[in-house]
């Protein structure tokens, strides 16, 4: 016990470390939200990993998928690192630079506010993120406090409270730098942590032949009549697979806090390594986290009535299979992972609302350090709002999750997306995208016609049609303001900014 609380002291001393050291670099609203665009490959891609993977991904999601799909659920993993990453990187990540420092925008809502013309836009967006932001934040705050209630004897609600501090302290002093520093010294810490909890739960069954052969004798659910499902290579639900590999690995395209890494970018060299650093991540971490996930079975038995708490499956095996050094390590892992997710939240949210928001009473006309001020306070509200949900013992944190990225990125990908490319989306395809994925997410919390991960893959999918199909039949955009938008594409460095960022021409 000893090690476990002297290493969880050490990395809370480092973290609120940077946190003031990082105080005097963000001095400027610019600094506190984007890091000046100056944060490099590294950072940056570490910065999108960390924030992409949380305790949501390693507790809940692991051991609920796991559970449910068996080593198949690896492809979620491959598909995070593939789509979520890689395609991510490639298709969005240099457009999104070149255009947002053409609108100087720092925030989504202020992007949907110059590129199609609304400040209507500015300000429903600025609400959807705010909103749906917290259930993001309330399920990484439950999966990371409910290990730490089930490894150290502590109050499920001690444990938030103890977390939500922390992550205030360091994000409020030093706002998007220290949180980015932060990040790139939590992803390695999660990178060792993976492969050594991935072996650990290989061992306390015999090594990996071994435990895949007992997870092949476990019958299915939902596929009586196939033996070996959860050893099988599309497991007992390739079609709830799937959708659960689209919300998790499309859906980052969509997400404000995961876009919003792309403003940040340097130069070119930071697109390229980027894109290599920030998909080898992705692919350690939710590989390894769903991979180990799928031997959950055999560690962790339903209850009498036959019910399964999905949240405690994770936490179940590590307390089971490790020794107490290793639990250490993945208190540390589990942190490293959670407020890395948690500080992109906070930030984007209270900031998102401080500059878009209350742009509408006439936030703009204040001092730079006032703008700071607020956005400051609003971090510490929307910890304390996402707290007061997290506490609430009825929520699921695969629910809470799949609500937040469902209703967001159904809303934001297709206008973000297309809004990149194409020069025919109108205005009001935007609002339909809106209207329907907010729409979709919140039908299916009344009425319960699909699981909620598959809710959020139908919203995403959605947006993805139904944008083309409205900017066909409503008023386009004077050519004037479509033309000054794309313009920033051809304009000429070394070579057009839409093959390359040149970091002198800035």
């Amino acid at each position: 016990m000893f090690e476990k609380i002297l290493m969880i002291v050490l990395f809370f001393a480092m973290t609120a470390g940077i946190g003031v050291y990082c105080r005097k670099r963000a001095s400027s609203v610019g600094d506190f939200v984007l890091g000046g665009r100056s944060v490099g490959p590294w950072l940056t891609a570490f910065a999108y990993g960390t924030s992409y993977f949380s305790s949501v991904v390693f507790v809940g999601y692991a051991g609920q998928f796991g559970w449910n799909f068996g080593v198949s659920a690896a492809w979620i993993g491959i598909g995070n690192a593939l789509i979520g990453s890689l395609l991510a990187w490639v298709i969005m990540g240099r457009r999104t630079r070149v255009m947002t420092k053409h609108y100087e925008s720092a925030t989504m809502p202020d992007f949907f506010a110059k590129r199609y013309d609304s400040r209507a836009l500015r300000t429903a967006s600025s609400i959807i993120i705010f909103l749906f932001l917290v259930p993001y934040s309330a399920s990484v705050y439950k999966g990371l406090s409910g290990l730490f209630s089930i490894c150290f004897g502590i109050d499920f609600n001690y444990c938030i409270l103890g977390i939500a501090l922390l992550t205030g302290i360091y994000v409020i002093l030093g706002g998007y730098m220290a949180a980015a520093i932060n990040d790139f010294i939590q992803g390695i810490i999660m990178l060792v942590g993976i492969v050594m909890v991935v072996a650990g739960v290989l061992n306390g069954q015999g090594g990996f032949m071994e435990s895949i052969q007992k997870l092949s004798q476990i019958p299915s659910e939902t596929a009586p009549g196939l033996s070996g499902a959860f050893a099988s290579f599309f497991g007992p639900a390739p079609a709830s697979l799937l959708g659960v590999v689209i919300m998790t690995s499309l859906g980052t395209w969509g997400l404000p806090q995961m876009v919003h890494k792309f403003y940040t970018i340097k130069n070119e060299k930071a697109i390229h390594t980027g894109t290599i650093i920030s998909t080898v991540f992705a692919l350690v971490i939710a590989g390894g986290s769903y991979f180990m996930g799928a031997f959950g079975r055999l560690y962790y038995a339903p209850a009498a009535d036959g019910s399964v708490s999905f949240d405690s499956i994770v936490p179940q095996m590590l307390s089971t299979c490790l020794p107490d050094i290793l639990i250490g390590v993945v208190m540390i892992l589990v942190l490293s992972a959670s407020m890395s997710t948690l500080s992109s939240l906070v930030i984007t949210s209270a900031s998102t609302f401080v500059l878009d928001f209350l742009r509408v009473f006439g936030v703009q006309d204040i001092k730079p350090q006032r703008q700071i001020l607020a956005i400051r306070v609003l971090c510490g509200f929307f910890i304390v709002l996402s707290v007061v949900i997290a506490m609430n013992p009825g929520s699921l944190i695969t629910a809470l999750m799949a609500l937040s990225w469902g209703a967001l990125a159904g809303s934001f990908l297709g206008p973000f997306l297309y809004g990149l490319f194409s020069k025919r989306v109108t205005r009001g395809s935007v609002w339909a995208s809106f209207i329907t994925g907010i729409g979709i997410n919140i039908a299916n919390q009344l009425f319960h016609f699909a699981e909620p991960t598959m809710a959020g893959a139908m919203a995403i999918l959605t947006s993805l049609v139904v944008v083309p199909l409205v900017s066909f039949v409503t008023p386009r955009l004077s050519d004037a303001h479509v033309e000054d938008a794309f313009s920033c594409y051809d304009e000429k460095i070394n070579a057009p900014h839409k093959f390359v960022l040149n970091e002198e021409a800035e």
